[in-house]
């Protein structure tokens, strides 16, 4: 029997039922902190992979494009940062403090790696761009997220210095991911030959950090400071911030006048967020009290860009090819 197309994916489904243990069955007090340190050894395994299946050559195809990049950059570390700082007069009286700072948390991560280069296959469009510019996206996320929350939150209390969350992002999240790409060459075999284990313990590790991020939550008293209203507006606020995301990538693209196949790259690795980064990076940078808030926009806004994103990108799949790239194609030779 074919899956509904309307179900999320199945990682969407194991974050909600994550979310839900969490909340019922969260863990207290010895159990807790030594879930904490699990928690930190499995997001230094985590960054350690990501860097272990980085590759150079790919990076080194893409890395002439450096308008496109430029791009990329721009509307993920200041156009997103820039469209949660503006909205925050309508934002605020919508949602509760914790669900705010999450919101503009959201919008300083880095962009995706792994769904992003998809998409942009799946709509044909540059590949060797996507992949250069997601995973520049991702180093670049782990210095400017730091500096960029502390610039946007200074004025709460749950923000921290930004060179001190620069120093603990670099111990532990920067130096395994160093690690992983300097011993790339003798990791990378084994990552290829295991690729369908490897995702599922970068999923596995993802859902870990969660549940402890969120046991911590509820411990605080996480749901009694979200009113079910202020949920309701969440999803619209994601929903908003989606749409004009993507609605500025295509108007940029186009503005500047980049090709249709540099447009699908600019749209699918600038629109769109990290789960992956995020979580940990969250867990570093915040107290455990506040991440169940922190980190839930981020989870709403996970499958709804790629729910969106998967739509637009079969739109952008059938277009008709361009006339240009089709004439520098060869005839097929008759039998």
């Amino acid at each position: 029997m074919a899956r509904p197309r309307f179900l999320p994916d199945n990682f969407t489904l194991m974050l909600v039922a994550t979310v839900l243990l969490s909340s019922f069955l969260p863990v207290y007090g010895s159990v807790a902190r030594g879930l904490e340190w699990v928690t930190v050894g499995v997001i230094f395994m985590l960054f350690f992979l990501h860097g272990a299946k980085l590759s150079r050559q790919a990076i080194w195809a893409g890395i002439s494009h450096w308008r496109l990049h430029l791009m990329v950059t721009a509307i993920t570390f200041v156009v997103f940062p820039l469209l949660g700082w503006g909205l925050r007069p309508v934002l605020e009286p919508l949602l509760t403090p914790d669900l705010y700072l999450g919101v503009l948390f959201l919008c300083t991560l880095p962009a995706t790696v792994q769904s992003a280069v998809t998409l942009t296959a799946i709509a044909r469009g540059n590949m060797p761009a996507a992949i250069c510019s997601a995973s520049g996206s991702t180093l670049m996320g782990i210095v400017l997220t730091p500096l960029l929350v502390g610039l946007l939150l200074a004025q709460t209390a749950t923000s921290s210095d930004p060179l001190q969350a620069m120093g603990r992002i670099a111990l532990q999240l920067l130096l395994p991911f160093a690690l992983g790409h300097l011993l790339r060459p003798w990791v990378s075999p084994f990552l290829q030959r295991h690729a369908a284990r490897i995702k599922g313990i970068d999923q596995s590790s993802i859902l870990l950090v969660v549940y402890s991020a969120f046991s911590a939550s509820v411990v605080a008293g996480l749901w009694s400071r979200i009113p079910p209203l202020a949920l309701a507006a969440l999803v619209l606020v994601c929903a908003l911030l989606l749409a004009l995301s993507m609605g500025l990538s295509i108007w940029l693209a186009r503005r500047f006048g980049f090709s249709k196949e540099d447009e699908v790259a600019i749209v699918f690795c600038g629109a769109q967020k990290s789960l992956v980064s995020g979580v940990p990076m969250a867990k570093v940078l915040f107290a455990p009290s506040v991440m169940g808030g922190i980190v839930l926009p981020l989870m709403i806004f996970h499958p709804m860009q790629l729910l969106v994103s998967a739509w637009l990108a079969g739109r952008y799949a059938r277009r008709a090819p361009d006339p240009a790239l089709a004439a520098e194609t060869p005839a097929p030779a008759k039998a």
